[in-house]
């Protein structure tokens, strides 16, 4: 998985925010605590949505969408990664632009940035996804996260 959670983040949902609250230093966010929130209370019927913004700096924006509602056994204690489109950006790439900007170079081994940008991300990037790595990260995991700065 490309990003290290090394800058801010919130997730939102009907003008409500929550992500670390110790990380909004002005109380400007009014941030409810991610790590005390359970999914299934905010998304809790198939086709609810909430956005999920990255690096505030280069302005990710993911909409997580519940798609179906899968019944278990027993609750699970870790995510578990049922799939994916694409690799993830390196991170501080420069957002949406920078990232077409990047997998443009990176296409054209003749293009002036190619073998600067090889050696930045660290080797040739394949934008492939495969869910089996992204699963096992999480199940070596420590859940729920706790956030250091």
């Amino acid at each position: 998985m490309g990003w290290t959670d090394s800058h801010l983040h919130q997730f939102e949902k009907d003008g409500k925010y929550w992500g670390v609250p110790e990380w909004d230093e002005f109380d400007e966010l009014d941030l409810k605590d991610e790590a005390k929130t359970k999914l299934g209370t905010i998304l809790k019927i198939t086709g609810d949505s909430m956005i999920y913004s990255y690096d505030f700096g280069d302005d990710w924006q993911h909409e997580i969408q519940l798609e179906e509602i899968i019944p278990v056994e027993h609750e699970l204690k870790v995510p578990i990664c049922m799939g994916g489109e694409r690799r993830c950006p390196p991170e501080d790439v420069g957002g949406v632009s920078g990232y077409e900007e990047f997998l443009e170079a990176l296409l054209d081994p003749a293009h002036e940035d190619y073998e600067r940008l090889v050696l930045w991300c660290g080797g040739h990037f394949i934008d492939g996804f495969d869910a089996a790595p992204v699963h096992d990260q999480l199940q070596r995991m420590r859940w729920p996260i706790r956030h250091r700065r």
